[in-house]
């Protein structure tokens, strides 16, 4: 009888992360083949992002943490860029990556992926999340390519609900009031645009208490475009 090849470390690694049937599995095994910081970010992750796999029991779920995964494996394919996951912990609600560049703190990053073309949703959702301390950044992780002007068209609505103290609307979604929007949205440096495959974008919050890092964030945008 013969015998089966050993599974490689890459082979055994992806299993570990998600059942051979899955759906996602080849996709894994490829960025895990094709990046040596990505297996070890994996490595060190392992059971962080075993859990999130199995605890997606939807498509949209699952998509959900691909597109986390996605975004990892295209920063650390810059050398220049570290980066630590759910640093904040996840029962804290924190930000998903804590990036370093250049081995200096940066920028924090938090992945969403909007369902259809409504953006305000998922960005208030986001801003609970963000620290204070920090310059803090969500990526919008798209299906299809953004509305022209769609992310600054937002920000705009949200501004003028604000402004009319449309209190209801805010309250509905996890805020005191408009002033706490407000307070929350000082926390978002910029929002980056990305699309699989597609060049990304970055939308600067210029009334942000802590701007983005330029130099990190062309990186990121560089990095998402690859």
């Amino acid at each position: 009888m013969s015998r089966q090849p050993a599974p490689t470390t890459v082979q055994r690694l992806a299993d570990e992360l998600v059942p051979g049937g899955d759906p996602l599995h080849e996709e894994i095994t490829g960025w895990l083949a094709s990046s040596r910081r990505f297996r070890a970010f994996a490595r060190e992750h392992r059971d962080k992002i075993r859990k999130k796999l199995r605890s997606a029991t939807d498509a949209d779920a699952r998509l959900d943490v691909r597109a986390e995964l996605r975004v990892a494996h295209l920063l650390l394919a810059d050398r220049r860029i570290g980066l630590a996951f759910e640093a904040y912990g996840a029962a804290r609600g924190g930000p998903d990556f804590s990036l370093t560049f250049r081995d200096a703190p940066s920028l924090n990053l938090e992945v969403t992926r909007p369902r259809g073309a409504a953006l305000a949703g998922p960005l208030l959702t986001k801003l609970h999340q963000l620290p204070p301390s920090r310059p803090n950044a969500v990526i919008f992780a798209l299906d299809g390519d953004p509305p022209a002007d769609a992310i600054a068209a937002t920000l705009r609505d949200l501004r003028a609900r604000a402004d009319a103290k449309d209190e209801a609307f805010f309250v509905a979604r996890g805020f005191e009031g408009s002033k706490a929007f407000y307070q929350r949205l000082l926390r978002l440096g910029g929002i980056f645009a990305w699309r699989d495959g597609a060049d990304a974008d970055l939308w600067i919050n210029g009334s942000s208490r802590i701007p983005l890092p330029e130099r990190a964030s062309r990186a990121v945008v560089a990095c998402l475009s690859a």
